[in-house]
């Protein structure tokens, strides 16, 4: 499938569909999204980076100081993810809206680590080759990499597959950050 900014995703057979109590919402795809011209690489790219932080964490924090919740679920394996990781998230400008309106997580689909949310562990699924909490949050759609956005009280606002380059996920990051998804579809906000 040839799209204009969705370059590709790495895909995975798709394991059985778990349980998210996530609300229907518009969902964010390349036929939705505007194509975008070729960024050029600035000497300022490394002014401002990421704040990562461990899922854990970013419930800790949204408990003391709200914040919406960005997720990038990807793989090791994942040369999208590895593109994504290389050039839109060291954009100053992702960067800064990320870390204004965001607590920005990174979990590994495949990690072994357990995690622990609310008192419940998420763990590894082998029968998925996947970790739980991302089957989760994919709602079983295994496609990397994959942001998911959450809002203040950690519930799904929605996930959205595939690459996006830095100035289309400037873009998606201010619908979700500055609330524009509240009053207004994706295709009113992008036009």
């Amino acid at each position: 499938m040839s799209l204009p900014f969705v370059l590709g995703a790495c895909n995975k057979s798709t394991p059985p569909s778990t349980s998210a109590n996530a609300p229907a919402t518009e969902v964010l795809t390349a036929e939705t999204t505007p194509a975008a011209k070729p960024q050029v690489a600035t000497a300022d790219k490394a002014a401002e980076k990421i704040q990562w932080l461990t899922m854990e964490q970013a419930a800790e924090r949204i408990k003391t100081e709200p914040r919406k919740v960005f997720i990038d679920v990807y793989t090791d394996w994942c040369g999208w993810c590895k593109k994504m990781d290389k050039d839109t998230f060291t954009d100053p400008k992702v960067a800064a809206l990320i870390n204004k309106h965001f607590y920005a997580v990174k979990l590994d689909a495949e990690g072994k680590e357990p995690i622990t949310l609310n008192g419940y562990t998420y763990t590894f699924k082998p029968e998925y080759k996947s970790h739980e909490l991302a089957v989760a949050l994919l709602q079983g759609q295994m496609s990397y990499p994959t942001t998911v956005y959450l809002d203040e009280q950690f519930n799904m606002i929605t996930p959205v597959p595939g690459y996006l380059d830095a100035k289309n996920f400037a873009q998606v990051l201010s619908y979700f950050g500055e609330n524009h998804y509240k009053t207004q579809s994706w295709k009113e906000y992008s036009e």
